[in-house]
């Protein structure tokens, strides 16, 4: 089993940066693809950015594409999203995945592709 814990999150005005973070545990932390969702309210659940459990290979929704960074910290066992030039359509409540990946440069972008989920941080952009 593994358990999911996020941090970070808050309330920022539109241009400013914000940082979230994902402590998987329970599990072998190299042996983790991680992956960052959101839910805006009224809305689904989508897809933001993903790494693999190698941590070379990175992927990211065009919506945040240039904005936000996804990477892996091996030292703190965690997984960052570093979220640049906010806007107010980034508000919603983040939630990190993790699944043990069988490859080293696995990822998905599917919430399907994943099994063990955090609680979700809430993020509010104001403009």
């Amino acid at each position: 089993q593994v358990h999911v814990a996020e941090a970070g999150g808050g309330l920022v005005q539109a241009g400013e940066s914000l940082r979230v973070s994902c402590a998987p545990s329970g599990r072998t932390f190299g042996s983790l693809a991680v992956g960052w969702f959101r839910q805006a309210a009224g809305k689904e659940r989508e897809f933001v950015a993903a790494v693999s459990r190698s941590g070379d290979i990175v992927d990211y929704a065009d919506s945040v594409k240039g904005r936000f960074t996804i990477s892996r910290d091996k030292a703190k066992n965690t997984v960052a999203l570093q979220m640049n030039s906010l806007k107010p359509e980034d508000t919603a409540v983040y939630y990190c995945a993790a699944r043990v990946a069988l490859r080293s440069l696995w990822y998905g972008r599917s919430q399907n592709d994943y099994n063990y989920w955090g609680q979700g941080t809430q993020v509010t952009v104001s403009s």
